[in-house]
């Protein structure tokens, strides 16, 4: 897996861009929002991500690890493959696709070339417990709230991660929640911990 790319770009094109390191040009196709970041000449890095086929090896390249981590994401869906992949993100950022899949804005997602109806139920129906679960409640965009709300996001995020559906993640954060009224200092780390012995009493 090569996980990202750093070195000086020797070549841009419409959909592409070549990196030279140690003495090898590897080209990376990329979304137009990455490429505008480019230049000729200049040292750049990009996260990258290997599709292996039968017959190819193909690296795309973006921006973000975000970016990277979403696309991949997405290949998990049935129907999608990484040129549809790479078309959402170029056309909705990693937040705006997290919020219209998990409020499952179906308006939204048929906004990318070549998702429809059908296709953008089934992305919601496959991805909607799997979203990162940081910024799900709020519009993309907007502020993110302190404090308790943060705190939630982040254990939420860890318990998605690790398997459990969004709505066992929710239930269980409002399990922990009494504990800081008690310990207002209590940390993520001791309250992931606790939200995980709650969720494995049931």
């Amino acid at each position: 897996m090569i996980a990202s790319l750093s070195g000086t770009v020797a070549a841009l094109g419409p959909t592409s861009a070549v990196v030279e390191t140690g003495g090898v040009g590897l080209l990376a196709l990329c979304s137009p929002g990455t490429l505008a970041h480019l230049r000729i000449g200049q040292r750049a890095t990009l996260f990258t991500s290997l599709v292996v086929r039968e017959d190819s090896l193909t690296l795309f390249g973006f921006a973000s690890a975000d970016e990277r981590e979403f696309f991949e994401l997405l290949l998990t869906a049935t129907g999608v493959g990484p040129k549809l992949a790479q078309a959402a993100l170029a056309v909705l950022s990693p937040d705006e696709l997290r919020h219209a899949i998990a409020t499952e804005n179906l308006v939204v997602l048929c906004k990318v070339p070549g998702i429809g109806r059908k296709g953008a139920q089934r992305i919601v129906l496959e991805l909607k417990d799997k979203i990162n679960a940081v910024g799900l409640v709020a519009e993309p965009g907007a502020p993110v709230l302190p404090g308790q709300a943060l705190w939630r996001a982040q254990v939420t995020q860890g318990l998605v991660g690790l398997g459990w559906a969004l709505k066992d993640a929710e239930a269980a954060c409002d399990d922990v929640e009494p504990m800081l009224e008690d310990q207002p200092d209590l940390g993520v780390p001791a309250l992931m911990r606790a939200a995980l012995q709650t969720l494995a009493r049931r």
